[in-house]
C-alpha cells in the first residue's frame, strides 16, 4: 500500500473511531446539532473543521448510558478520555510535528484510548462497543467524511 492509501486508511480509522465515540452520540443528544463543551476537535490546518468536542465527562456519560457501565467502568473510561484529551491537545499545540505525522500520532492516541476502554468492558459490552464502531464506520463511508490529513 502506498503512503497516500495508508494515510487515507489511517485517517478513516481515526475519523470513524472519533465519530463512533463522540459525534453521533453528541449530535443525537443535541437534536442533530454539533458542538458543546470541551476542546476543539481539530486545530488550524488539521482539516477537521471547527466543531467542539464534547468533554471527557460527556463522552463517558453517553457511553455509560449505551453500555450500562458500572461506576468502576465509568471511572476507567473517564480516565482514558481525559488522558486522550490531554495528549490530543498537546499534539495540536506541537508546531514541530508535520500534519501527516500528527494524523498518524492522533490515530495511535485514539487506538490506545479504544484499547483502554475495551479492557474495562465485559465481553458483552465489548461486542456492543465493536458493533457501534462498525456501524459508525459504515455510516461514515456512506455519509461523507470530516476531511482528511493535510495534503503536502
Amino acid at each position: 500500500m502506498n503512503r497516500k492509501q495508508y494515510m487515507k486508511t489511517a485517517f478513516a480509522t481515526l475519523a470513524l473511531a472519533f465519530a463512533f465515540t463522540v459525534t453521533p452520540m453528541w449530535a443525537q443528544d443535541q437534536g442533530g446539532a454539533m458542538g458543546g463543551p470541551g476542546g476543539a476537535m481539530g486545530g488550524p490546518g488539521m482539516g477537521m473543521g471547527h466543531h467542539q468536542m464534547p468533554s471527557a465527562q460527556d463522552r463517558t456519560d453517553r457511553l455509560a448510558k449505551q453500555l450500562n457501565l458500572s461506576s468502576d467502568q465509568k471511572t476507567k473510561v473517564l480516565a482514558a478520555y481525559q488522558d486522550e484529551d490531554k495528549k490530543m491537545q498537546a499534539l495540536r499545540s506541537d508546531t514541530s510535528t508535520s500534519g501527516q505525522d500528527k494524523w498518524a500520532k492522533m490515530k495511535d492516541i485514539h487506538e490506545d484510548t479504544v484499547s483502554q476502554i475495551k479492557s474495562s468492558l465485559n465481553p458483552d459490552q465489548a461486542k456492543q462497543f465493536d458493533a457501534m464502531q462498525q456501524k459508525m464506520m459504515q455510516e461514515h463511508q456512506h455519509g461523507g467524511g470530516m476531511g482528511g490529513p493535510p495534503q503536502q
